[in-house]
């Protein structure tokens, strides 16, 4: 059973739970945006240290470089989790590895995909995105930083938000606070460096280069970090 202790001497404290899979990929710009709002954030390195004892006000699930699909015991622990949180009406988020942990917790199948995706990537609104709360806001077409090479199908009752050439499903939205992104809209400068020198192979594979890669991708963080910050907005409204 989850339990949630909601106060600190005397006053209401909002808690992000972070759950990251390895210590490089962690929440980024989600951090700043978070605390902006109130939030204290919580990380929980999973497959180190185990899952917290509960999801918190809000569930950050972010990437990582293995498969939904291994048989380690903590990857069965934490779709579970997952699948509480989202039963729970907890306010969840997936990013890439995370989107597709959140993905297959609620039924959909996860597998290896046409071929890598990284760097910067044109994704297009779907028309159902045309009516999200979030991705209706945002541009037909637009470019954002992937780092990816397996792909979800979309969970009964979920939305399919957006899509790219190579991966049809790019984001979903379960009910009206459950997303998975399989983009990063939280990466920062740092991340981006993070992931190149310890993904390296995943870059060559992909027939690029660490410097280009970041040259590429770092005039468009700021508007990828205002993208996230209407996500964040979204998530964390009184409503939720």
């Amino acid at each position: 059973m989850f339990c949630y202790p909601y106060s600190f001497c005397g006053e209401l404290v909002k808690r992000a739970i972070c759950l990251q899979h390895v210590a490089f990929e962690g929440p980024g710009a989600f951090a700043d945006l978070l605390g902006s709002r109130g939030f204290v954030i919580a990380k929980h390195l999973v497959p180190k240290v185990g899952l917290p004892p509960d999801p918190g006000d809000l569930l950050l699930v972010m990437g990582g470089p293995m498969s939904v699909n291994d048989p380690d015991r903590w990857i069965e622990a934490e779709l579970a989790f997952i699948r509480a949180a989202v039963e729970r009406g907890r306010p969840v988020l997936g990013v890439c590895l995370g989107a597709q942990l959140l993905a297959k917790a609620l039924g959909a199948q996860v597998a290896p995909g046409p071929g890598l995706e990284i760097g910067m990537t044109p994704i297009r609104v779907t028309d159902q995105g045309r009516e999200d709360p979030v991705f209706r806001t945002l541009p037909e077409s637009f470019e954002v930083f992937q780092w990816h090479g397996e792909a979800f199908g979309l969970p009964d009752g979920a939305v399919p938000l957006a899509s790219s050439d190579l991966f049809p499903l790019q984001a979903f939205r379960f009910g009206s606070n459950a997303y998975g992104v399989l983009f990063h809209l939280e990466v920062q400068r740092e991340g981006i460096e993070a992931l190149c020198r310890e993904c390296l192979e995943d870059v060559s594979k992909a027939g690029q280069n660490p410097s280009a890669l970041l040259h590429r991708a770092e005039p468009h963080l700021p508007r990828l970090h205002m993208v996230a910050d209407q996500l964040i907005a979204h998530l964390t409204a009184p409503v939720h």
